[in-house]
């Protein structure tokens, strides 16, 4: 079974010391017994800090965004070899936002994407559809464009590195959530994408998680769907206590889903 992944993205929020103080109590929180994948991706100046912070628990470190150069005259701009510097493993990248306010491409994932995997970082690859887009019957076609860009030219082996992080832009920061049906319906069609591009044993193996106002009390139901791998989970991350419901929440979850096929194969 695919082991759920919950990141929470900060966005623009948290000083150091805020970040550490809100690591140390997540880490209370979660203990280290979770058979759930946590990671947390403060800002830029805070990655170093929380790196200390969680260093020898289960909660692993993201940046929010990447450049595709090692370095250079690029003011303003991070590289790989300095999130790996930083303690990161993992790296998001594609978010909404950046392709809303920052002029994201496809095109530019593609190249993000293959610099965080020359430094063994992982990818957590975001896709999505405008409500414009989902309203005319686009989401499939805009889903399709942001994967195929997205992952061009990467091998298997690159993919298996990768994660997929599904965010309807309309349920981002609105309230607003997709249904579990409209989740597991897109989250699908991406399996099947990365089956036609890959095989169906790869894409078995690729973790897709569902982001869009995920809180602790939609989070159960969202993961009770059979490709729904995690949260990308924005808000509600930015509190120790609300953050950790929904951890647990798909811990607890997994353990059912667990329960369940051991009876069924029993």
């Amino acid at each position: 079974m695919r082991t759920p992944i919950i990141a929470g993205n900060w966005k623009l929020n948290k000083t150091i010391s805020e970040a550490v103080t809100l690591t140390t109590a997540l880490k209370a929180l979660i203990a280290d017994d979770t058979d759930v994948g946590v990671i947390v991706a403060p800002p830029f100046t805070a990655l170093s800090a929380v790196s200390d912070a969680i260093a020898g628990s289960n909660i692993h470190l993201a940046a929010q965004d990447v450049y595709w150069e090692d370095s250079g005259a690029f003011t303003g701009e991070i590289s790989a070899p300095m999130l790996k510097d930083a303690g990161c493993d993992y790296v998001i990248i594609g978010h909404s936002e950046r392709r809303q306010y920052f002029g994201e491409t496809n095109d530019s994932v593609n190249q993000k994407v293959k610099a965080a995997l020359a430094y063994n970082l992982k990818p957590i690859i975001c896709v999505g559809e405008q409500l414009e887009e989902r309203e005319v019957g686009q989401t499939e076609a805009v889903i399709e464009s942001h994967i195929t860009g997205g992952v061009a030219g990467l091998s298997a082996a690159d993919l298996s590195s990768c994660v997929i992080a599904y965010e309807p832009v309309w349920a981002i920061g609105t309230g607003k959530t997709a249904t579990p049906a409209q989740a597991q319906e897109v989250h699908n069609f991406i399996r099947g994408l990365l089956t036609k591009a890959y095989s169906a044993e790869v894409a078995s193996q690729i973790c897709i998680q569902y982001g869009g106002s995920v809180k602790p009390e939609n989070a159960a139901e969202l993961m009770a769907q059979p490709d729904v791998d995690g949260a990308l989970v924005g808000g509600a991350s930015l509190e120790a206590e609300s953050f950790a419901k929904i951890v647990l929440s798909f811990n607890h979850q997994l353990d059912s889903v667990i329960n369940v096929k051991a009876r069924v194969d029993g």
